[in-house]
């Protein structure tokens, strides 16, 4: 009765092993911590001397190994040259076997199962030399002993076999995720090359930052001169990121009062005056998308202090409403003017400014990347031209010199209108420089070589061509400000000091 008792505990003993060997390994786990699991597991219910367990590859060859007791195992490979592990990887069947000396030492009594998956042998356990207490010597295996091994080596294969599966998958999934990053890099600098076109250094080294950035989560400060784009790198950004297939909403600080800003950006709730309904603001709707703040030199300080508050807190208050709300955006801002001399002179909050650039693009003006201007003509001659219906549109050496020698004050946004105004007043696919609606300023016709006297400032160049355009015009804003590329609330806030206030001409000086 005692004999049974101690068979029936050992036989439950073994089944509480394989049970938790069995939930062990079915956690995704390394191999090597696998191999380790198994063979401490299968020396301890069966306790014995020694224990080993190998992996082996699609050429038999070892790839983990994890033993007990065998000291002298120096290298895993000359185990497999023991007759007793050759035998089982030959049978893939377990094996039984009493040996005078297994690598390097005194040899006992060994019991062997091959660790299979599938068709594939992927490695073999193996113990021996049983322990048994009040036994001189030790004792032997018994056959419930061998079916034990058989049963964890087949749970260690199958564990083995999907932790190599995983690995396989998790390299395929690398490997993927890196071409798919490399193809998105490529792709959005071909689609850059149409949108921000430009082989100078300074232009790759934007569109690299675009494609670097674009996969983030962080706030991206964009700066640079009115027509260098902004807007352009905003939505390139916006597109090539995970958010892309939510909206991308964008909103003029600049262009805005104050009050009106603030309801735009947080939205207002119903009774705030008299016939308001509620509406939700930018924040809201851009949920799970971008926002685009540009100009955000131009918002006014209390309202700085409180996008500081929604980019810290990611919540946001409806104008005249107490109740938070949750926010999900990226911030994507703009500007063209010095920050950091605004912080100096206290109209540009510090704080704000660092949360804003977490990243920071600059796009350089036109004029400092002159070599992209033929391209950048080709692309507006071809882009209008096919409006204009006008085919095999050209421009002659002598306009394309007349642009490569103008400072462009506008940018490239300057450079396209000027390409539209000249396909407009063409009578023939041909640009010659009297299609050119130049400023008549001397630094659009000399040699920059030469230039000694008349070096306008920017702001200078900026009246001027705003002059030129509005001649052409006859001193029509609504059509000065679409060829300019700005709103008309924009050219009047440009020229404000200079426009005659019978709204029938302007004085630029």
């Amino acid at each position: 009765m005692p004999n049974s008792t101690f068979e029936l505990r050992r036989k439950l003993l073994q089944l509480e092993a394989l049970y938790d060997v069995g939930r062990a390994l079915s956690a995704t786990r390394p191999e090597n911590e696998l191999l380790e699991e198994v063979v401490q597991r299968a020396v301890g219910v069966l306790d014995a001397n020694i224990g080993f367990v190998l992996s082996l590859d699609e050429r038999l060859e070892v790839q983990h190994f994890f033993g007990f007791g065998l000291e002298h195992v120096l290298d895993p490979a000359m185990l497999l040259t023991e007759s007793p592990v050759r035998e089982v990887i030959a049978s893939r069947e377990p094996l039984s076997v009493t040996v005078s000396k297994f690598a390097g030492q005194a040899g006992s009594e060994m019991i062997l199962a091959p660790l299979v998956a599938g068709d594939a042998i992927v490695g073999v356990l193996g113990v021996g030399g049983k322990e048994e207490r009040g036994v001189r010597g030790g004792g032997s295996f018994a056959d419930d002993d061998q079916r034990f091994l058989a049963s964890l080596a087949a749970i260690g294969g199958a564990a083995v076999d999907n932790a190599r599966r995983f690995h396989r998958l998790d390299l395929m999934r690398e490997t993927l995720e890196d071409e798919n990053r490399l193809l998105k890099q490529r792709m959005l600098r071909e689609y850059s090359d149409r949108l921000m076109i430009g082989d100078s250094p300074k232009m790759q080294r934007v569109i690299d930052l675009i494609a670097r950035v674009a996969d983030s989560q962080a706030n991206v400060l964009i700066r640079g001169e009115s027509g260098t784009g902004k807007e352009m790198v905003a939505r390139l950004i916006h597109g090539n990121s995970p958010r892309k297939d939510g909206p991308f909403v964008a909103i003029n600080c600049a262009a805005l009062p104050e009050t009106l800003l603030e309801s735009e950006l947080f939205g207002i709730e119903r009774g705030v005056a008299t016939g308001v309904e509620a509406r939700p603001g930018k924040f809201e709707l851009a949920k799970g998308g971008t926002v685009f703040l540009d100009e955000i030199g131009d918002i006014p300080p209390t309202l700085q202090a409180k996008l500081l508050r929604v980019l810290q807190e990611r919540e946001i208050e409806k104008l005249g409403g107490r109740k938070r709300i949750p926010i999900d955006v990226r911030f994507l801002c703009a500007t063209h003017r010095g920050l950091e001399e605004m912080i100096e002179k206290g109209e540009f909050r510090q704080d704000l400014y660092y949360r804003l650039k977490v990243v920071e693009i600059t796009l350089p003006p036109l004029r400092e990347r002159k070599d992209d201007i033929p391209k950048l003509v080709r692309y507006f001659l071809d882009k209008y031209g096919k409006r204009e219906g006008l085919h095999d549109v050209r421009i002659t050496q002598e306009a394309l010199q007349k642009l490569m020698r103008y400072p462009f004050p506008g940018n490239v946004r300057e450079l396209e209108n000027l390409i539209e105004g000249a396909l407009a007043l063409t009578v023939d696919p041909v640009i010659d420089p009297g299609d050119l609606l130049l400023p008549n300023d001397p630094a659009a016709t000399a040699d920059p070589r030469e230039l000694s006297g008349d070096l306008p400032t920017l702001a200078q160049l900026e009246a001027r061509y705003i002059a030129r355009v509005l001649d052409y015009t006859k001193g029509n804003v609504a059509k000065a400000a679409k060829i300019l590329g700005v709103g008309r609330a924009t050219l009047y806030r440009k020229q404000l000091s200079r426009f005659d206030t019978d709204d029938s001409k302007w004085d630029i000086h």
